[in-house]
Parts: C-alpha cells; sequence; structure tokens
C-alpha cells in the first residue's frame, strides 16, 4: 500500500445548528485518484473546503505528508501542496489564457504579484505554454477567456491550480457544464496531465460513467458524513448508496 499523503481525522463543519460535515476520517494514498459522489449538501465541497483552508473546520485534523495544515489560509495549503480547482472556474475573463496561466505562475514564484515584477518574460511565457499544451489548450492561449467554451475554461482552471506540480489535487466537478460530448475527452486530458506528474487526484463528480471510468476509488457522501468508501464496484453496489446517492439505478460503461 501506498503511502498516505493526506490524512483526515474526526473532521466536522456546523453553521449554527446546521451540520455540513461531521466524522469524517480519510486517508488518501499517493498516486490515488479519488471519486467523491453524493448529493447536492451531502457534505462534499464543505470537506475539499476545509482540506484547502476555504472552511476552517469546527472540529478535527488534517495532515498532509506528515504536516498539520488544519486551518491554514488557502494560499498557505496551495503552498504547501495541495492544488485546488473550483466548480465555477476562478478565472480573469477581461485576459487571455496565456495571462491568466502567467498570473498563476507569478503567484507561484513571486509569492505576490507587482508592478515592479513583469509576468511577461520570455521563460514564464514559455513555461506557461508549457502548462497549457499539457492540457491541450495551447491554441487557445492568445483567447480571451470570455471568448473560451466552458470545457476549455475547466481545463484552463485545473491547469492553473496544478502549475506548482502539487502532489495533491482536489478537483470541485470538473465536468459540471460541460456537453456531454466533451466530458471524456476533458477527464482524459485532465486524467492525463495528473499520471505524468505521479499526483494524487480527488475528484467531486455526478456522472457515474465519469467515475466507474476514471476512480480508482470513491468515497460516497450523505447527510455530510461518509457512507462508504472503497473499490468503485463495491461502492457503487452498496445499498446505501444507491438507495441515497445514486438511485437504484447504476450507468455502467462496457
Amino acid at each position: 500500500m501506498a503511502k498516505a499523503i493526506l490524512e483526515v481525522r474526526g473532521l466536522a463543519k456546523s453553521f449554527g445548528a446546521i451540520t455540513a460535515a461531521k466524522d469524517i476520517d480519510v486517508d488518501i494514498h499517493e498516486g490515488e485518484v479519488v471519486g467523491v459522489i453524493g448529493s447536492n449538501g451531502a457534505g462534499k465541497t464543505t470537506f475539499v473546503n476545509m482540506v484547502t483552508g476555504y472552511l476552517k473546520p469546527s472540529a478535527g485534523t488534517v495532515r498532509f505528508k506528515g504536516r498539520d495544515i488544519t486551518g491554514l489560509a488557502p494560499r498557505q495549503t496551495t503552498r504547501a501542496g495541495v492544488g485546488r480547482s473550483f466548480q465555477i472556474a476562478q478565472l480573469f475573463p477581461g485576459l487571455t489564457a496565456l495571462d491568466n496561466m502567467l498570473i498563476a505562475l507569478g503567484m507561484l514564484h513571486e509569492g505576490r504579484l507587482s508592478w515592479l515584477a513583469p509576468l511577461h518574460t520570455a521563460k514564464r511565457e514559455q513555461e506557461a505554454i508549457a502548462v497549457l499544451d499539457r492540457y491541450a489548450i495551447g491554441k487557445h492561449a492568445a483567447d480571451h477567456v470570455s471568448t473560451l467554451s466552458q470545457g476549455v475554461r475547466k481545463l484552463l482552471d485545473i491547469a492553473m491550480a496544478t502549475v506548482s506540480a502539487p502532489p495533491l489535487v482536489l478537483l470541485d466537478e470538473p465536468t459540471s457544464g460541460v456537453a456531454i460530448d466533451d466530458k471524456f475527452a476533458l477527464m482524459e486530458n485532465v486524467m492525463g496531465a495528473v499520471r505524468e506528474s505521479g499526483a494524487a487526484c480527488l475528484f467531486i463528480e455526478h456522472d457515474m460513467e465519469i467515475v466507474a471510468r476514471y476512480a480508482t476509488r470513491v468515497m460516497a457522501f450523505y447527510d455530510g458524513r461518509i457512507l462508504a468508501d472503497g473499490p468503485v464496484q463495491q461502492v457503487l453496489d452498496n445499498p446505501e448508496v444507491r438507495q441515497y446517492v445514486i438511485g437504484s439505478e447504476i450507468h455502467r460503461r462496457t
């Protein structure tokens, strides 16, 4: 068994009288690809937000590569080696894809952006184009984000999240809003880049065909807790998962 890169113990989050997550114990191992499923409000994004510093847990601990990162700010978590994309791509729509990537690189190398430190240098542009090419969107480098399709925006957001080659990548619904015909092509690009980097990947997804094809393990969330966690088909066939998460009909690709 590969070494655990992320160790979560007793993680919980409450908003007043509302419990969004409770008693979450999870280990994510090096190189794993974990699909996270659950209905809206089940606690999936709350879990990712706590791991990445966008929400401070009410209880519990998060350890990454042996270091306690519980409650660290998002930028600190990113610098520790946890990359994260969003359900709604976090991009600058008035800038080009290349400009967005240069900003991500600038934040990575400089810590913060400055009018005195130019983003456009020959070395940095070469590096940015290489990352865009890795996700098969290099041809869109000069295009403004506002003109890009949803699928390309998603890939750009993920490319920016992984520009530092983090050992752990968390993707929040990478195929949401993407045309059905484009979903598998998008995931092929993303998973290809993840495999190339050797990173562990956890992705939230509602499409069971995507989960069945790309995950090596599945965590099913329900009512703020993990209902089932294990091999893909074992979890998808779990009676409680079928009842509370994905319904009685499971879509499989053969």
